[in-house]
């Protein structure tokens, strides 16, 4: 590492756009950080599958060199299971004795694969505990908690929502019981909710409960980064949006461009799990609330995430063909409160017609262009607004 600056250790976890233009700054102001002569290295594991695996590499060292100014060398690993010591000796000496490593896009759960039991992770905790950056975005974000979502499992092929155990770099590099989620924004379903990293918000509810004791969620917005100065103890949100302490549903939301502290997402994470309800399992064991009313419950205040969570514990509690029985009836009503007609308009009106009054005070105020871009906002969501003598109407076109 250059003698020209401290010797930095950082944590830095991208959201996604590791590679777009929202990041290079980011990147330049670490590399400052770290000096000038750096050895950089990128793993390709995360997306080793693919067939275009050289070219995804090919790119992002493009990137990094074209727009970062920085070359980045590649360490190629991507046998899963098994990892031989004698056939990668070179490429993990490498690792060891790089500034900053970096891992992107793919899948979390075959990264796991390949790099338990390798000596990856530990490579990971020497740079962070003896000096140096550790940068993963996106699929290799997910490996850095306590626990990881496997996405394309429970997404596309349709398991459980379950959790794998993850690296827990972020734990043993700054003490947070944290399961890291990437993509926390993500808005690709279009009709259907593909937020939290394409688990939307009912799994995320079950995954929730199936959180280790006294851990949260952290998620991480697309094109986004919290920076993680593990000197100071600072915690810097970079890019476009904000990062997320979440704890059964309650949520601490911190925007780009705010420096909080590791202290201070670890102290939301406890504080926001005591200001919720009691946990499911608590709720399920309380003499006065059965289980079947518990679940009626969420329903009729059309909760139905929150019924989904309370069976789901149920399901994780069952021991008897009864109680699984029982299970099966719950899911029968969650379902049917789902397919049940759904007022658009009345779900709807309290966020229009707020946008509504900003668009009038903006027209008071002769701010036409902003009274424009709400109606256009509006439009382009299929909410038509008219401008009568009598007032202004609206009606969901769709």
């Amino acid at each position: 590492m250059g003698n020209d600056h401290p010797v930095t250790r950082a944590l830095t976890i991208l959201g996604s756009g590791e590679t777009s233009p929202t990041m290079v700054t980011p990147h330049q102001k670490l590399f400052a950080r770290l000096g000038t002569d750096v050895s950089a290295v990128m793993i390709d594991t995360p997306y080793g599958f693919q067939e275009n695996a050289d070219e995804l590499t090919e790119k992002a060292q493009l990137y990094f060199r074209e727009s970062v100014g920085r070359t980045v060398e590649a360490i190629t690993f991507r046998s899963a299971p098994a990892f031989d010591p004698v056939a990668h000796a070179g490429e993990m000496s490498r690792l060891r004795a790089a500034d900053w490593i970096f891992a992107g896009p793919g899948s979390p759960s075959y990264a796991l694969r390949t790099w338990v039991g390798s000596a990856v992770p530990e490579a990971l905790h020497a740079r962070l505990r003896e000096g140096g950056a550790v940068t993963f975005a996106s699929a290799a974000a997910l490996t850095l908690g306590l626990v990881t979502i496997p996405v394309y499992e429970v997404y596309k092929v349709g398991e459980d929502p379950h959790w794998l155990e993850g690296l827990d770099v972020v734990g043993r590099a700054t003490g947070l019981r944290a399961a890291v989620v990437p993509h926390w924004n993500n808005a690709e379903g279009g009709t259907h909710d593909t937020r939290f990293c394409w688990q939307g918000e009912r799994r995320l509810r079950v995954l929730e409960n199936l959180l280790p004791d006294d851990s949260f969620v952290l998620g991480v917005d697309e094109h986004t980064g919290l920076v993680i100065d593990l000197d100071t103890g600072a915690a810097e949100v970079v890019g476009r949006g904000t990062v997320v302490v979440r704890v059964h549903g309650d949520e601490w939301i911190v925007p780009t461009g705010t420096t909080t502290s590791i202290a201070e997402i670890a102290e939301h994470g406890r504080s926001t799990s005591s200001a919720t309800a009691a946990p499911v399992a608590q709720m399920l064991a309380a003499e006065a609330v059965a289980p079947p009313a518990a679940v009626d419950a969420a329903l009729a205040t059309h909760d139905v995430a929150q019924a989904i969570a309370l069976i789901a514990e149920l399901d994780r509690q069952a021991a008897t063909d009864d109680e699984r029985e029982l299970v099966r009836s719950l899911l029968a009503r969650a379902a049917a409160a789902v397919s049940a007609p759904v007022d658009v308009t009345e779900t709807l009106r309290p966020l229009v017609e707020l946008l509504l009054t900003l668009r009038g005070q903006a027209r008071d105020d002769k701010r036409w262009a902003e009274s424009d871009a709400i109606r256009d906002g509006l439009a382009s969501a299929e909410v038509e607004v008219r401008d009568t003598p009598d007032g202004v109407t609206w009606e969901v076109r769709r």
